[in-house]
């Protein structure tokens, strides 16, 4: 038997047992230690949350992929879900072809950056051709390419003690990441799609893409991005904006 099952069966047993003696309060320290805990917990679907999200967490939190597609397959209609951000500070650095723009990294990082779109196409770059499925019923299959979130974060350092990464947007939207998903080989900045620039209505100059989850989480017009130790402080502290409005914060397909 491998130790990561080990440690998961332990873990489990854990959180059955302090439900058990100690009640929720005990189950969620437990989960909470071990990062198995989502911010959106409390509340009337709370538990089914914690549950969900901790339950996806011991089972595949690292090595499990969202499946890939051939170039054949990718959609002849993409969808388009809400507009580009109207204020005067958008519009400005669109007109300008975002050569003003900047994406701040900090937090807990030991080297905290601002990079511009010249910065992100000079990294390393990954392609995929992925599945983006809406909460609200409607899918394409489209390319995405652009940089490891993984490598901007190593370049940054991330500290020990970081839980999870933040990213806010030019249209004060805002979502969040625990690490194994940000450091997943598959989830990406993007910086094109279809093998064009990244269209405006998709997110431009920069959006982050994360295959694993519904499309909800793949935040468009991004402007920083924050790595933390604790979401509470943010917004109501359920980790997103999307769950002050019924959503889940985790979710994962």
């Amino acid at each position: 038997m491998s130790e990561s099952i080990t440690r998961r069966k332990l873990i489990t047993s854990g959180l059955v047992t302090a439900a058990g003696v100690a009640g929720l309060g005990g189950a969620w320290r437990i989960a909470d230690k071990y990062g198995f805990l989502a911010p959106d917990h409390q509340g009337i679907l709370g538990m089914g949350e914690a549950l969900t999200y901790g339950a996806q967490r011991i089972l595949m939190s690292r090595h499990s992929l969202a499946r890939e597609f051939d170039r054949s397959q990718i959609s002849k209609i993409i969808p388009v879900n809400g507009e580009p951000p109207k204020t005067e500070a958008y519009q400005r650095l669109l007109a300008n072809g975002f050569a003003d723009w900047r994406l701040m990294v900090d937090g807990l990082v030991d080297h905290p950056s601002t990079f511009s779109l010249v910065d992100l196409k000079r990294f390393p770059s990954r392609s995929q051709i992925t599945h983006q499925a809406c909460e609200e019923g409607w899918s394409f299959i489209a390319e995405w390419s652009g940089v490891p979130l993984s490598y901007v974060l190593h370049l940054v350092g991330v500290r020990p003690e970081a839980k999870w990464v933040v990213f806010f947007a030019l249209d004060d939207d805002w979502d969040s990441v625990d690490m194994p998903e940000a450091f997943h080989p598959q989830t990406l900045l993007v910086l094109g799609m279809n093998g064009q620039e990244l269209p405006t209505r998709h997110g431009a100059p920069l959006r982050v893409r994360v295959p694993r989850q519904l499309g909800q989480k793949s935040k468009k017009y991004l402007s920083r991005i924050l790595v933390t130790d604790t979401v509470k402080n943010i917004g109501k502290g359920w980790g997103a904006a999307d769950p002050e409005f019924g959503y889940s914060w985790y979710m994962g397909i």
